[in-house]
């Protein structure tokens, strides 16, 4: 059995040669890319927004310099004012189709994008310490306690469920024609709510309703295992039933412990989840899409300026990834234990 999906790997810093390199060297062909608000390059016009043709084709460009094929952005314009509903969402819609149509144009198939209004995903502690002295990040609801509202204020969820299907009414033809796949990211952590802010991409029913909403094969699911294996007991089931719907269009390959108020993120082999058997579910069910690593520990000797994305971390993720891969296709071989199962597979041993 093959497996018809890709690793990428996100670039957080364009910058990082080093980074750039060792991830070529380690495999990977294909690139997960931030829009490009600090990104130097001189084929770009100064006066380019980010997610404008010539700055996303400058990437794209640049990118493959080091054989990397920019495929998906995992960033957005500013969007809260289409989140909360309010003034000003009109020309934040302008520019996130704009971005959308310049994908198309630049063959950037998916587009990972969230519904966490005034905040993105959260840690409210950066430097635990985790196996060997590697720093981890954590949450625990108890530390926000404190946190006054962000700055647009409160919402509640059935205006964000309004405001998600007055986005996806406008935003799906212009990715239908663009050939584009929205792929909604779960509300990280996925709680009720944060800071006065309701979260409503925080269960599967969440996304069950999402797919509903709009049946376009283009509004899709990014599969980000480290939330949904805190909606559910058991992520491999999830993952065979969404995947076959073929609206998951991305993956983040991670793990966590304990639950969605109060975690911490793991060693992608040390986790709450049996990601072997996830992996077996992604096999199964035809998943082809992208895969990427996600939210590492921070090794010894590495950087911590951007918690989570340091390179070693993620060298470490990939090669995991690229074993379980490979002992999946093995154990699905005829013969193998899997295969042929136990009992056909030891009959040769008997004596007689």
């Amino acid at each position: 059995m093959g497996h018809r999906f890709r690793i990428a790997e996100i670039v957080t810093d364009t910058g990082d040669i080093r980074a750039l390199r060792l991830l070529k060297q380690v495999g990977v062909d294909e690139a997960v890319g931030v829009l490009p608000r600090g990104f130097s390059d001189w084929r770009m016009h100064r006066s380019d927004d980010p997610w404008s043709y010539g700055s996303l084709a400058s990437l794209k460009r640049y990118l493959s310099e080091f054989g990397l094929k920019l495929v998906a952005i995992e960033d957005n314009p500013p969007m809260d004012r289409i989140r909360y509903g309010i003034e000003g969402r009109e020309e934040e819609l302008e520019n996130v189709l704009r971005m959308i149509e310049n994908m198309g144009k630049l063959g950037i198939s998916v587009w990972c994008y969230n519904w966490m209004a005034g905040t993105g995903w959260v840690r409210s502690r950066t430097s635990v310490t985790t196996r060997g002295g590697a720093l981890t990040t954590a949450f625990h609801l108890e530390d926000m306690e404190d946190y006054p509202p962000p700055s647009l204020g409160k919402v509640g969820s059935e205006r964000l469920w309004e405001t998600l299907e007055w986005f996806l009414d406008r935003v799906v033809p212009v990715a239908e024609e663009a050939g584009v796949n929205l792929a909604m990211h779960p509300d990280d952590p996925p709680i009720p709510s944060l800071r006065g802010v309701a979260r409503i991409m925080n269960s599967v029913d969440a996304f069950r309703k999402l797919l509903r909403i709009n049946g376009s094969p283009r509004n899709g699911i990014t599969l980000c295992q480290g939330n949904f294996t805190l909606m559910t007991d058991d992520l491999p089931s999830v993952i065979r039933e969404l995947v076959p719907s073929g609206r998951v269009f991305f993956v983040h390959f991670r793990d966590v412990r304990g639950s969605a108020a109060d975690f911490e993120e793991t060693f992608i082999d040390q986790g709450r989840t049996d990601m072997a058997e996830c992996m077996r579910a992604y096999f199964d069910t035809g998943f082809s899409g992208i895969m990427r690593t996600d939210h590492t520990p921070t090794l010894y000797g590495d950087s911590a300026s951007v918690p989570g994305y340091s390179i070693l971390g993620r060298l470490h993720a990939i090669g995991y990834i690229q074993g379980l891969i490979a002992a999946t296709k093995s154990s699905s071989r005829p013969g193998s234990l899997d295969a042929a199962g136990e009992d056909e597979s030891m009959a040769g041993n008997k004596q007689v």
